[in-house]
């Protein structure tokens, strides 16, 4: 589930897996796939000038919150609204509570994902920068110290709020950590990754 994070530059934001069977994650408004965050983060990490770096995301952006939907009412099986909601459709939420949790191999249900969001929101390329000379990290209008931005990627390297099935993580999430841990740059200074 997504979780409420503190941003630099809009308060408290969502970010997260919102659907147990799909590696896509959401950061408000835009949606985008966790190996490509990931790929992302690896770049930033293997970058030997951080303060440097500018890249993009591939991802969707829903505009119009109706059209997101009502997480809330799709996990419980109550109102299946929106993008959200279609998603839940087609991959409920687990019936019982020791289900719940991340499928590592979420992505063999990209097709299916985004077959549906294309009705909902506009495919975009999502600014990931953090040359912005405060050592913060941007993804597109929202901003994030470095140590909260560390929880975004934390966040992803557990598997969410449900943790990852079996403890089993998936190989973009491996590799993410691989980079962070062999990164020379300074940048990723302090970040915990636990199950090392």
């Amino acid at each position: 589930m997504p979780l409420a994070f503190e941003s630099a530059s809009h308060g408290e934001v969502a970010f997260g897996f919102f659907n147990i069977d799909t590696d896509m994650l959401v950061l408000e408004h835009y949606f985008f796939f966790a190996p490509e965050f990931c790929a992302l983060v690896s770049e930033l990490a293997r970058s030997e000038t951080p303060e440097q770096f500018s890249s993009q995301l591939e991802g969707y952006n829903i505009k119009d919150r109706e059209k997101i939907g009502d997480l809330m009412g799709a996990i419980h099986g109550i109102r299946y609204t929106g993008f959200i909601g279609e998603v839940y459709r087609v991959f409920p939420f687990p019936r019982l509570p020791e289900a719940f949790k991340q499928d590592p191999e979420g992505q063999r249900n990209r097709a299916v994902v985004e077959e549906i969001i294309e009705k909902f929101g506009s495919r975009e390329l999502i600014d990931f920068v953090a040359a912005n000379g405060r050592g913060n990290v941007m993804i597109e209008e929202y901003e994030f110290t470095r140590e909260r931005f560390f929880e975004l990627v934390r966040y992803v390297w557990l598997g969410g709020y449900p943790r990852w099935r079996d403890g089993i993580r998936p190989q973009y999430v491996l590799k993410m950590k691989e980079d962070i841990m062999a990164s020379k740059s300074g940048f990723f200074r302090g970040i915990m990754l636990e199950g090392s």
